[in-house]
């Protein structure tokens, strides 16, 4: 400044002689443009390409860029710890935080609304507020528990159940099943058709849980529906109709698209269905209400005859090869034997008061009867000398189906054990057993037409299928599904050339599939309950009858 102050020009020093005045320069001032706003990337496409950043948390660079960019400043908005960490996105456009309230906190209290009425207020500070009515009575809740009981109470009314309680409607672990009204109209309607009972002749009626049981001796009765037990020429419904196709080797067997008859068969359900051997134009149903009957199929379409006998429900009958007899096993511990012409009970079956639950006749031998039974042995009746012969004693569950196969040298049983046991006529040595950890009990099994086939139901809702030749393997490539049977024995049936195979399931339909491609051919419902059986006419290539536990027998073409 001392030098600014004694700059002076030639001019100046002559006119300030007199006066003595000096004059200083005006300061120069600099004045710099401050811009705070963070560099943004242009939406020009041009600018954009050449602009070039560096995403937090980046390590590689895939190209060079100059040290201005890669030194400049994070600029942007931070997370809720004020870092620029790359986050996982959750959602479309980036990154969403909770930031009001957690998604359990607002479950809860969305819970709580529902059931009481009121709840937190989720507003940003207004936590503390209460929203809805809080002195409204809670709102009922759609299952309450009962009451624990009182803990001095061990069994009968208010009885101590603590948290084992159960919620209201819920009727797992109670008794179920008929009524003492409903027994004790059973027990005397059964009574009014059985008869009474002579004590002289050896036998007794003795009641025990309020349910009538019959010993050896009873008396068996049948009733004849028609007009005339015999035509003009002296024939029963025995006799085959001469109109019946006979030559069956060379038709083809087609799925059935219409009903043409219903019997309301049973009071309380039918259990089994089975066509009389070769002709096909009778039909034999079991049922829950203890009786047996038998329909004609061809001609008539009504009701023949009816066998009374047994005490308790009949689970599975039986044709023998010629049909002139047959069996029926019953849950009142009875195999009885019965002549299908007449309706005369020629045998009764029982072995150690164990309940029977299938019974088959040998193909190439009327006077012998296998019996499953519930106690896990298979035995060998002798119809002729009325005694037990042979007994097959190696399932470890009761019996539930007996399949002969391989010209009947041998049969096949299954059994709740979830096996399969495969056995030589005559000789209670097993020769081949089937069973696997992931295998399914089989409760029901039909024959292939040809014999080289068996095809098993099994309880996870498939149809498998075993070879019938000298060795017994499954065919893993093979098998019917799409139906539902898981817990009911649903008894399948082949068409007589074998290229179809029908079942009912759980909710009442009946399914038929294509045997070589095991694809749906049809599906109809034909039941309002469980359609439990199902069996296809020897000679007529599309018919088809069907059984539930509606009481119902249905006669499809």
């Amino acid at each position: 400044m001392e030098a600014l102050s004694q700059y002076r020009s030639e001019s100046s020093d002559n006119e300030s002689d007199g006066d003595q005045v000096r004059t200083y320069a005006a300061p120069v001032v600099r004045q710099y443009k401050v811009d705070t706003a963070p560099d943004i990337i242009s939406h020009t496409p041009v600018e954009r390409n050449l602009t070039n950043y560096i995403a937090p948390g980046q390590k590689k660079m895939y190209y060079n860029m100059p040290y201005e960019m890669l030194t400049q400043p994070l600029v942007g908005p931070s997370d809720k710890d004020g870092e620029f960490s790359v986050r996982a996105r959750n959602m479309t456009s980036g990154t969403a935080e909770e930031q009001a309230v957690d998604e359990n906190t607002f479950r809860r209290q969305e819970r709580l609304f529902r059931q009481q009425g009121f709840a937190n207020n989720p507003t940003i500070g207004a936590e503390n507020e209460i929203i809805g009515n809080q002195s409204a009575e809670p709102r009922a809740r759609k299952t309450q528990r009962k009451a624990k009981g009182d803990s001095g109470v061990i069994e009968g009314e208010n009885a101590y159940v603590g948290p084992w309680a159960q919620f209201e409607g819920d009727t797992t672990g109670q008794t179920c099943g008929p009524s003492a009204e409903q027994l004790a109209e059973y027990e005397e309607r059964m009574a009014q058709a059985v008869g009474t009972v002579d004590p002289a002749q050896g036998g007794k009626r003795s009641k025990a849980k309020g349910v009538t049981s019959y010993a050896a001796g009873q008396d068996e009765r049948t009733l004849f529906h028609g007009q005339s037990e015999r035509d003009y020429q002296g024939r029963t419904y025995m006799h085959v109709p001469s109109d019946l196709q006979h030559d069956v080797s060379d038709q083809t067997c087609y799925a059935p698209k219409r009903l043409i008859k219903e019997w309301k068969a049973h009071a309380n359900g039918v259990s089994a269905i089975r066509f009389i051997p070769d002709s096909g134009h009778l039909l034999l149903s079991s049922g829950m209400d203890g009786l047996v009957k038998l329909f004609d199929t061809h001609a008539s379409l009504k009701q023949q005859r009816t066998y009374i006998g047994h005490a308790k429900a009949v689970r599975d009958v039986s044709f023998a090869p010629t049909g002139h007899i047959f069996v029926s096993s019953s849950y009142d511990t009875f195999s009885k034997i019965w002549d299908t012409e007449t309706g005369a009970c020629k045998q009764r079956l029982s072995a150690s008061g164990a309940v029977p639950y299938v019974a088959r006749f040998h193909p190439d031998d009327e006077n012998t009867v296998l019996v499953g039974q519930s106690d896990k042995k298979i035995v060998q009746w002798d119809l002729r000398a009325g005694e037990i012969v042979q007994e097959y004693n190696q399932h470890l569950g009761a019996i539930n189906s007996l399949t002969f196969f391989d010209a009947n040298r041998r049969f096949v049983s299954t059994s709740d054990d979830k096996s399969m046991r495969v056995w030589e006529f005559g000789i209670p040595v097993v020769i081949k057993l089937v069973a696997d950890p992931a295998m399914h009990s089989v409760p029901a099994v039909a024959p292939h037409p040809n014999q080289k086939w068996l095809a098993g139901q099994s309880m996870d809702n498939r149809i498998v299928v075993y070879s019938a030749g000298e060795r017994i393997k499954p065919h893993r490539r093979k098998e019917f599904k799409g139906h539902l049977t898981a817990g009911f024995a649903c008894q399948p049936a082949f068409a007589p050339d074998g290229s179809m195979l029908a079942s009912g399931d759980a909710e009442g339909n009946v399914w038929c599939w294509d045997w070589q491609s095991t694809r749906v051919v049809t599906k109809w419902r034909a039941h309002d309950k469980v359609a439990i059986g199902t069996a296809w006419h020897p000679r007529e290539p599309s018919r088809v009858a069907t059984c539930s536990w509606d009481g119902s027998i249905k006669l499809w073409d």
